[in-house]
């Protein structure tokens, strides 16, 4: 314990700040947002710690302790330059800690020192009865902070090692203790920066403030409503809806906005991600060690999603760095460590999936990544059509599956798999029937979940940013995208991102030969009579009952859950719904749309590549060819580069002229990478076996009963290989 000395002193000092002027409600008003728990202050030397705690201690009324001040310098009885200089740094973080270890307080704002955070078992002490604010602080502010402070030694400083070096060290640390993060822009003054501090507190006590409802939810209510980790677990909505936030997605301002330009992918990801997920479904430390296995060495490139120079004002987006070379990796390296932390412990769970391409390996990889504990409560069934899809792409989906993955294919397309998917997940009898029989429940991998959806808001506000880094433009200045689109899932994060704050201009949607979506934005009819799915080059994309455009509908219609579902109805019964007017006009602000052919496709993936040396895959030669089509090239256009081009090698090497293209196109994949001239192949893509038939694979019918069959079969030999 603290002296009763140290003790008095600080009692008597916080009494001074505390003059009779208060009233009684703002002396209660700390107890009132966080009971008998401390405000404690954490961020670097230079982060306004001390001063943004007196005016805390001033607008809430409560005692304010400075641990340099009154606990360090009263349990030393000298000044803490002082005791560094005479004790060497490691000497004096194990006696800094012992002193912060002997002291107790409650109901009081603490301003920690710099360096606190570096000595675990004290900042462990201090947190039991805290709630621990990092004023996130950018470095280069901090280093001119304490210049004009004249500082010039800090724990860890010594030749060689600048300020900056250590600051950057330091920010491991910070992560790993906060409960709330405040990024503070660049001259924001004390006293804004407490205001958020308090904002931020209250967000983080109000527990039920941040829920998600259906997009078919007629009268949206406490009842209906569902919290992030709800919505993960769960998937779709009872009601067939698609989960959305009941009050939209936080908007970062410009400035904050700005102090993520210079950072890592990872850095931004928690900063946004901490934004949409309230600390009471994933508490922010938690997020960032999900995050560091979700983005770390399963990457090829350390910056996770590069935007690259094309040609003219077209940057491309490259998604395809992931360990299954394609987009769905920077959503799936993600979501399976979510999904397992959001589950009960004690439950079992079968994670569905329809793929088009490529989601079937990405979800079979990302859940193979889970701990062995996880793996045996979490296993994915995973649906494809058996003739959609490209050979490498079916070859990588069979060479996915682990101890806890099946993938089966079907005689149908994607639009049947989806269907069927989402069939067992409203069909109460077979749910009951799993979870009686089995002990299992359903949840789904597919971008119907929102933990599949919130990854992708990342990239496009990162591929933003990295052009306002690469100077191509200053933040402010709009941007269009260009996205292949099938499912609208892709272009939908764009869409959220730009709700963020993010100042995109247009979302252009880039179709196949299948462009129910281009027709859709053009008339405002979704029909689907008379359609039938036309296989293309481009497979992810083809598509005819686009899942995602839902939250899009409900987005536009100012969360209209009742249109909504009657819309959706309509869809069912009579296979169209057209766009009210007003709706209609307020899409064609926000989107822009037409379709490539095939041969315009090949023609594209020769002509870039013979101009530009950079080969496109398929799905970024459709967006290639739309976007040169109608973006109006008054500012940049990101491209959305959806998966590395040796996925599809038959179509690249035709493009190209290359000979051998009659060869299994297992084979293929290889003979495009020994062609010296070009990139080469993902090297995850060169593992696969030249033999297709290396792999066991499984079938059935298109058929709801036959696919039920196939799921239960699977959890018997599950439940056999447990028991």
């Amino acid at each position: 314990m603290a002296s009763l000395r140290s003790l008095h002193s600080i009692i008597k000092m916080s009494r001074f700040l505390l003059s009779n002027s208060w009233t009684h409600s703002k002396l209660s008003t700390l107890s009132s947002l966080v009971g008998e728990k401390n405000l404690i202050l954490m961020g670097p030397p230079g982060s306004g710690k001390t001063s943004v705690g007196r005016i805390l201690g001033q607008k809430l009324g409560c005692p304010v302790i400075d641990v340099d001040d009154d606990i360090l310098e009263e349990t030393w009885n000298m000044s803490v330059c002082d005791k560094l200089q005479d004790v060497g740094d490691e000497q004096f973080l194990e006696e800094e800690g012992k002193a912060l270890l002997k002291f107790s307080a409650s109901g009081s704002v603490i301003s920690l020192t710099g360096s606190n955070p570096l000595h675990l078992s004290s900042m462990e002490h201090a947190r039991k009865n805290g709630i621990v604010v990092y004023l996130d602080v950018h470095s280069q502010d901090i280093i001119e902070r304490l210049e004009r402070m004249k500082v010039d030694r800090i724990v860890g400083q010594r030749s060689g090692i600048s300020i900056g070096d250590i600051l950057k060290k330091r920010k491991h640390f910070y992560k790993k203790w906060h409960d709330v993060r405040v990024l503070c822009q660049t001259g924001d003054c004390v006293e804004v920066v407490a205001d958020k501090v308090i904002d931020a507190v209250k967000r983080y006590q109000c527990v039920n403030s941040e829920t998600f409802v259906s997009t078919r939810s007629r009268e949206p209510n406490q009842k209906q409503s569902k919290f992030f980790s709800d919505v993960v677990v769960e998937g779709l909505a009872s009601d067939g809806g698609l989960y959305v936030p009941g009050s939209g997605l936080p908007k970062l301002t410009d400035g904050e906005w700005r102090r993520l330009v210079q950072s890592s992918y990872i850095e931004r990801a928690q900063v946004i991600m901490e934004r949409c997920i309230h600390p009471a479904d994933v508490p922010p430390v938690v997020l960032g060690e999900i995050l560091e296995r979700a983005y770390g060495d399963n990457f090829s490139c350390n910056k996770i999603a590069p935007v690259r120079h094309l040609s003219g004002n077209q940057f491309i987006l490259e998604l395809f760095h992931g360990p299954t070379a394609s987009f769905k990796d920077l959503a799936l390296q993600f979501m399976p460590h979510i999904f397992a932390y959001c589950i009960p412990k004690v439950c079992n769970y079968l994670v569905l999936v329809a793929t088009s391409g490529d989601t079937g390996s990405a979800v079979l990889d990302g859940f193979s990544r889970l701990n062995d504990l996880d793996k045996r409560r979490i296993a994915v069934f995973c649906l494809y059509p058996e003739n959609g899809i490209s050979q490498v792409q079916k070859s990588q989906i069979i060479a996915c599956q682990g101890e806890n993955g099946l993938a089966v294919g079907v005689e149908s397309d994607f639009d049947f798999c989806q269907k069927a998917i989402k069939a067992m997940f409203t069909n109460p009898e077979f749910t009951g029937f799993l979870t009686a029989e089995y002990g299992t429940s359903l949840s789904t991998a597919n971008s119907i979940n929102w933990a599949r959806l919130l990854p992708q808001i990342v990239y496009h506000a990162s591929a933003y940013l990295d052009l306002v880094s690469q100077g191509v433009i200053t933040f402010g200045s709009p941007v269009d995208v260009c996205i292949p689109t099938g499912n609208f899932g892709n272009i939908m994060a764009a869409l959220y991102a730009k709700q963020m704050g993010i100042p995109i201009r247009k979302f252009i949607c880039a179709s196949n030969q299948n462009h129910i979506l281009t027709d859709f934005i053009k008339t405002g009819l979704y029909d689907l009579r008379g359609r039938t799915l036309r296989q293309s080059f481009s497979p992810a994309i083809d598509i005819l009952k686009s899942s995602n455009l839902e939250r899009y509908l409900y987005l536009l219609a100012n969360q209209d859950g009742q249109l909504v579902n009657e819309l959706y109805s309509q869809l069912d019964s009579q296979g169209y719904f057209q766009l009210p007017d007003n709706l209609f006009r307020l899409l064609q602000q926000d989107l822009i749309s037409d379709w490539c052919s095939e041969s315009d496709c090949i023609s594209a993936i020769r002509a870039v590549y013979g101009a530009t040396g950079y080969l496109l895959d398929t799905h970024t030669a459709v967006a290639k060819v739309v976007a040169d089509r109608v973006q109006d090239r008054t500012c940049p256009v990101i491209i959305s580069c959806t998966a590395h081009y040796a996925k599809f090698a038959p179509v690249i090497l035709q493009a190209l002229g290359i000979e051998e293209i009659k060869q299994n196109p297992l084979s293929q994949l290889h003979v495009l990478n020994s062609f010296h001239p070009l990139p080469p192949a993902h090297k995850s893509l060169l593992g696969l076996p030249k033999d297709k038939d290396h792999h066991q694979t499984h079938k059935c019918q298109a058929d709801s009963i036959h696919v039920m069959d196939s799921v239960e079969n699977y959890l018997q030999n599950l439940f056999l290989k447990v028991h």
